[in-house]
């Protein structure tokens, strides 16, 4: 293939790569676009699969922009949420790669150094063996193996427990939306968890919390006497958010902001409101991630 039916045959894959080592689709955007200045002056002829070496690319411009990304973050005002994306349906067929692009787990992977998140998306995610991941992230393969057991036992004390089918999270959510829009405080108390945490990012544009709610009294509390304004012409939707059931908030008919949330045993453990204008681009339409 030449250089660009290489890179359209592989894009959508190298997105979600950058897009799982950064949190950010605005960032992965500008790292595809980095991706491909590089890769265009590429000899191919020495090229064994195109495949790896555009995946070690991308690998590399993203552990760069990941380290500028934790300084932003640093001054950033209020709780950082990754940035949401508008996923097709059938993405919840794959379970391991929903489960990676959720925005739970985008979390957990927060918690991870810039390179042991590298290791930890190239094998969990797209499987790579460790032979080719120290290429990518410049450690040996003996290192690489240490790296990825580290954030593998890291990752797997935090990742959400008991989540269920999609149906469960599709049932709990709408619980939770119909307790919301009434103010039902009983709702609320019987779909939140006890240990249930709220984080809104309104990126210091939009209002949101500047701290995260822990509790299911203090969430619950927060959520009746109206997070979301009732004043307004307000509209929420269904969607699917990054490969698992969520809710598409609309203002006078202009998107005001995702909701998602975490469900474990069929209570919600997690809910992520992200308002901030800047992360909400890529809710207007399905963006198309795979491995």
């Amino acid at each position: 293939m030449s250089h660009t039916e290489a890179f359209v045959a592989h894009r959508n894959l190298l997105f979600t790569l950058a897009y799982e080592m950064l949190g950010s689709a605005a960032d992965a955007e500008d790292v595809l676009q980095e991706t491909w200045l590089r890769w265009a002056g590429v000899d191919l002829d020495v090229v064994l699969d195109q495949r790896a070496y555009l995946m070690r690319i991308v690998t590399r411009q993203a552990l760069k922009r990941l380290r500028t990304l934790g300084r932003r973050k640093e001054s950033y005002v209020g709780p950082w949420l990754p940035e949401p994306l508008l996923t097709a349906p059938d993405v919840a067929d794959d379970v391991e790669l929903a489960d990676n692009v959720s925005m739970a787990m985008l979390l957990v992977m927060e918690t991870l150094g810039p390179t042991e998140r590298a290791v930890f998306v190239l094998r969990e995610v797209f499987a790579l063996d460790y032979e080719e991941i120290a290429g990518a992230v410049g450690k040996s393969p003996a290192a690489v193996r240490q790296i990825a057991h580290r954030a593998r036992s890291h990752v797997s004390a935090r990742r959400p427990r008991g989540a269920g089918s999609p149906a469960e999270h599709r049932a709990a959510l709408l619980a939770f939306q119909r307790a919301v829009e009434t103010g039902d405080v009983q709702g609320l108390l019987d779909v939140l968890a006890p240990d249930v945490v709220a984080l809104s990012d309104g990126g210091g544009v939009r209002h949101a919390l500047l701290r995260p709610v822990v509790g299911v009294e203090n969430v619950a509390r927060l959520l009746a006497v109206g997070w979301w304004r009732r004043d307004a012409d307000r509209s929420v939707e269904p969607v699917q958010i990054n490969g698992a059931p969520g809710l598409l908030v609309r203002v006078d008919g202009e998107i005001d902001g995702v909701v998602a949330a975490r469900v474990e045993n069929g209570l919600v453990t997690g809910v992520y409101h992200v308002r901030n204008p800047e992360k909400l681009s890529h809710v207007g339409r399905e963006t198309a991630v795979t491995r």
